[in-house]
């Protein structure tokens, strides 16, 4: 288990960067000016809030040659600015919380001590009672990160089995999100990652930023977790 950090935009490629050229650039001599502005932190950030990159993403065919974590900021920053989530941290936690789900790295809750990695929301919170200080800061991250991943990207399951088995719905992912989240928020070590400021923002904004996902995840995103993305949702879901 690891605590993710807002580092997307500081770990692009040279084929995210060729690509920005290719998009965007107009000359030889315009390339060159435009790389320069890519290592500048503040022209790095309006240049990728440029709708003709959005665009392309979207638009051309064939796979993207670019890495996961600038085709999840791109289209993350986006969608959360969209819905009100300005700040670019924000958008850049999240684009690096989809990027360790894609390659499937921030599915486990492995705590020290146990021998299996945490299934399930209950064994986390029973985990919190007796973890050290350090542990129960992740913890407490990760279920933010679960909850929001899993309202996010698997909507439509959720509301599914909460329709035809009684299972939780929409709402206990939302408060179970904001409660981690903040609590993640307040807690000592979330000032020295430098976290205090996105995971509050993420508590107090959840169901915007878990909107937000949905019509992202509606509109472009496919994670194929597994055989069947519904057991995804069944055992990391489970109260």
């Amino acid at each position: 288990m690891k605590v993710i950090q807002p580092t997307c935009r500081a770990r692009f490629t040279a084929q995210d960067v060729d690509f920005v050229v290719d998009v965007l650039g107009r000359s030889m001599e315009g390339n060159e000016v435009l790389v320069g502005l890519l290592s500048d932190e503040g022209t790095r950030d309006l240049i990728l809030d440029d709708p003709n990159l959005h665009a392309a993403l979207l638009e051309r065919g064939g796979c993207l040659e670019v890495s996961a974590r600038f085709y999840f900021y791109v289209l993350v920053r986006r969608v959360l600015a969209r819905a009100g989530i300005e700040d670019r941290r924000v958008a850049d936690y999240v684009a690096e919380l989809l990027a360790e789900y894609a390659r499937m790295a921030g599915l486990r809750c492995e705590v020290p001590g146990l021998e299996k990695p945490l299934e399930y929301f209950f064994e986390m919170l029973a985990a919190l009672q007796t973890v050290d200080e350090g542990t129960a800061f992740q913890v407490r991250a990760h279920m933010g990160n679960h909850s929001l991943f899993l309202a996010g990207i698997f909507k439509e399951h959720i509301e599914h089995r909460a329709a035809r088995r009684g299972a939780p719905g929409l709402s206990y992912y939302e408060e179970l999100g904001r409660t981690s989240y903040r609590v993640a928020s307040d807690h000592r070590l979330a000032q020295r990652y430098a976290l205090s400021s996105v995971l509050g923002i993420l508590s107090q904004q959840f169901e915007v930023a878990r909107a937000a996902l949905n019509d992202l995840s509606a509109r472009v995103l496919s994670f194929g977790i597994g055989p069947d993305p519904a057991r995804i949702v069944e055992s990391l879901g489970r109260n």
